[in-house]
């Protein structure tokens, strides 16, 4: 399967992994699984840094580098066709981050891993569902 990873989720996973939920992180160690993160992610997490939400230590920059180093994710393109989308993708907010993301997933046909209630609203795209919410994915 391939799944696009909500920018909380890739930085739960490096950065406090007892806040992933046990049925994600069977995902993310699932070595069949193609895990993906988006460019937007890596901006969102420097912008999170930017603003002290996130500490990173040494530098932004040197953390991102090893952590893309050191971890399965796969890059997902940008593309003119999933900046088009992230004007037609049905969300609530306008967030940028948000939008590119779920795109994203919609261009890819990705399975978004999200916990962000706002970004589950979007109904263009498939969404991972935990044990809780009754199956695997939504959306389909």
């Amino acid at each position: 399967m391939r799944y696009l990873l909500d920018t909380h989720i890739w930085l739960w996973s490096l950065l406090a992994p007892e806040k992933v939920k046990s049925d994600i992180a069977r995902v993310l160690e699932d070595k069949e699984n193609e895990l993906f993160i988006s460019p937007i992610t890596v901006w969102e997490t420097l912008v999170l840094a930017e603003k002290g939400r996130i500490k990173l230590t040494p530098s932004s920059d040197e953390w991102i580098i090893e952590a893309l180093k050191r971890s399965p994710i796969k890059e997902a393109s940008l593309s003119h066709n999933i900046a088009i989308k992230s004007r037609h993708i049905e969300l609530p907010h306008q967030y940028p981050a948000d939008r590119f993301i779920a795109a994203t997933a919609w261009e890819n046909d990705f399975i978004l891993i999200t916990e962000d209630e706002e970004l589950k609203k979007a109904t263009q795209i498939k969404l991972f569902k935990t044990a809780q919410s009754g199956g695997q994915v939504a959306n389909e």
